[in-house]
């Protein structure tokens, strides 16, 4: 069997984190900043979103238009889509991810949360709130158990996942961890590198 391909979106396809970038130009500065302190020392990825998310209070039109218009996807990311129907597993959200996969022209699946905005912060609402047996927190690899898969991606959130892929092609965050533990990877710039490791 050929391992499925699937990708983080957050920093993976997108240059840069756009959950991030939301959480810095709509939320507040001062919790986003005291939440990423505390991932995984305290708190569940699900809490520190929650908790950062909270504090995002316009409307999702006003959201939706601003990651359309600021979010650039990572060189590469057509072509690996076209040759390879990659899955997108994500830990943001539906409403964030897919008016940039329009602008773009890219249709693929996406495994993401959702958003439940209300005029006093958004809300999450989880694709999954199973707790993993490995990991301690619902993670992207219990959406990933129906066989093998390569990997690809940059944080916190992509750890789990990556442990138990066949292939992992890692940045950042996700580079610097599996160097810690030891284990291998494939470090990527961009989604032409993938491409040609691929083959």
């Amino acid at each position: 069997m050929t391992p499925r391909l699937a990708l983080d979106w957050d920093g993976t396809c997108t240059e840069v984190d756009s959950l991030h970038m939301i959480l810095e130009r709509f939320g507040d500065r001062v919790v986003y900043e005291q939440m990423e302190g505390v991932l995984g020392d305290g708190l569940t990825l699900h809490e520190v979103i929650a908790a950062e998310i909270g504090t995002v209070t316009l409307p999702l039109e006003q959201g939706v238009r601003w990651v359309r218009e600021h979010v650039i996807v990572r060189d590469g990311l057509h072509e690996l889509a076209a040759r390879h129907r990659p899955v997108i597993v994500s830990s943001g959200f539906h409403e964030l991810i897919e008016p940039v996969l329009e602008r773009e022209g890219i249709q693929l699946q996406v495994l993401a949360n959702s958003l439940d905005v209300r005029p006093d912060g958004w809300r999450p609402v989880w694709r999954d709130e199973a707790i993993c047996t490995i990991c301690g927190e619902a993670c992207k690899r219990g959406v990933l158990v129906d066989g093998p898969y390569v990997y690809v991606g940059d944080g916190y959130s992509d750890r789990c996942a990556a442990l138990a892929a066949e292939r992992v092609f890692a940045r950042n965050g996700l580079a610097r961890w599996l160097e810690e533990q030891g284990l291998r990877y494939e470090p990527f710039r961009d989604f032409r590198d993938v491409l040609g490791a691929l083959g």
